[in-house]
């Protein structure tokens, strides 16, 4: 039977990942591969880590540290000082690469699932639509929220920072989710390593932090089943 195994923030732990594709006994004629997000940078090796999963024909949908690196590429950017994926901007294939992970969406939906990077608005009641144009190159405030939201308010408003934890109206943008009666799609997310990880009703989190020392998770969506491998050391300080 071919499974959908989603998998938390790999930032570039390309161990980890080889590690957990052999724990969750991936099979790539048969099963589907969705990074939710932020496969690259603070780790040790991007350049490894696009190489394998465009080898495996992942899909799964972009991060904002995936959207650093296409805008540093296209010079829209300045690299910064913790940034660790001058390997890919190096690499040979450095243009196959970037076209791949560029063709990335924000959001992918199924029947019963979507995931995301960071959040889905309040509002949105069609993300994988809304989305589908946008251009990773350019800023744009749907974006943003697609792959940075963590708080927001009922009406989709943002606080100015997410550490302290901001207070009322803002609270995590699942809570807000199911945004209608109708909706019954589970979502899966990654962007939040501080909360170690989610397992709700319609809420799959799978950032467990594997770049500051935690962990790599992968969802099966068929079997509802969370398969995690420790992190080798920490890559980078923790910054939320």
């Amino acid at each position: 039977m071919s499974r959908r195994i989603f998998v938390g923030d790999i930032q570039g732990c390309r161990e980890e990942l080889e590690r957990l594709l052999e724990a969750v006994d991936f099979d790539p004629a048969a099963d589907e591969l969705h990074p939710v997000g932020d496969l690259v940078n603070r780790g040790p090796d991007s350049l490894g880590t696009l190489r394998l999963l465009r080898e495996l024909d992942a899909g799964g949908v972009l991060g904002n540290h995936d959207l650093h690196l296409l805008r540093t590429a296209s010079g829209l950017r300045q690299a910064r000082p913790t940034d660790t994926f001058a390997d890919v901007l190096a690499a040979d294939e450095r243009e196959a690469l970037l076209a791949w992970l560029g063709g990335l969406p924000f959001v992918r939906a199924w029947d019963d699932l979507l995931a995301v990077h960071a959040g889905l608005h309040p509002l949105w009641r069609a993300p994988q639509r809304l989305l589908s144009d946008r251009d990773p190159l350019s800023p744009d405030p749907d974006v943003d929220f697609a792959t940075r939201a963590r708080y927001c308010a009922p009406d989709g408003t943002r606080p100015a920072g997410d550490w302290p934890e901001p207070t009322a109206p803002f609270r995590p943008w699942f809570a807000f989710w199911p945004p209608h009666e109708g909706e019954t799609r589970t979502v899966a997310f990654g962007h939040w390593a501080r909360l170690g990880g989610v397992h709700r009703p319609l809420l799959r989190g799978l950032d467990t932090g594997c770049v500051w020392g935690g962990s790599l998770t992968a969802w099966i969506a068929e079997e509802d089943r969370l398969i995690s491998v420790r992190a080798a050391r920490a890559y980078a300080e923790f910054a939320d």
